[in-house]
């Protein structure tokens, strides 16, 4: 990037993706942290946000889009600011995976990628999270929760609620 190029990063994220490109010897092995922390950053991958990336990579838009659209993670379009991602894959569908996901779309009152309507939260059935051992299992931005039951939804989106209230972090 030049220096009168204005950026969708902050000068901290600036900074970290110039340290993170010099750790590889081709610097497209940066490409998947880099849209991790522009993520965080900004909350999805805008078209902004793909366009900066591919300069400060000097790979093309399409490239970026290309290796993003293979990671179920990365995201193109906005979610809440508490993303409830709950888990169905076999270990957790065995476990009342289904049972808990219907109870979140009741309290929440959306679908299936649907945001409710404060932007508070999204809910989004996902193929695994990789807390087998502990299924049923969801996973709220980083923050995993697991062998839970239906009963439990209430509570963990009070949880939630009450940490936005007191001006709590995503994560």
């Amino acid at each position: 990037m030049s220096p009168e190029t204005m950026s969708v990063f902050s000068p901290q994220l600036s900074e970290r993706f110039d340290a993170l490109v010099k750790k590889y010897p081709v610097k497209r092995s940066a490409l998947v942290p880099m849209l991790l922390y522009a993520q965080d950053e900004v909350g999805y991958l805008s078209d902004a946000v793909i366009a900066e990336v591919a300069e400060r990579l000097c790979v093309t838009e399409l490239d970026v889009r290309n290796v993003a659209s293979y990671y179920s993670m990365l995201r193109f379009k906005p979610v809440g600011k508490y993303n409830v991602q709950v888990c169905t894959n076999i270990s957790c569908m065995l476990r009342g995976a289904y049972d808990l996901f219907e109870k979140f779309q009741d309290e929440l009152g959306v679908g299936h990628k649907g945001i409710t309507k404060d932007g508070l939260f999204s809910l989004e059935e996902v193929e695994c999270i990789g807390a087998c051992c502990w299924a049923p299992a969801i996973q709220v931005n980083y923050a995993f929760h697991d062998d839970l039951s239906p009963e439990q939804v209430p509570g963990i989106l009070d949880q939630y609620r009450n940490k936005a209230s007191a001006g709590g972090k995503s994560a």
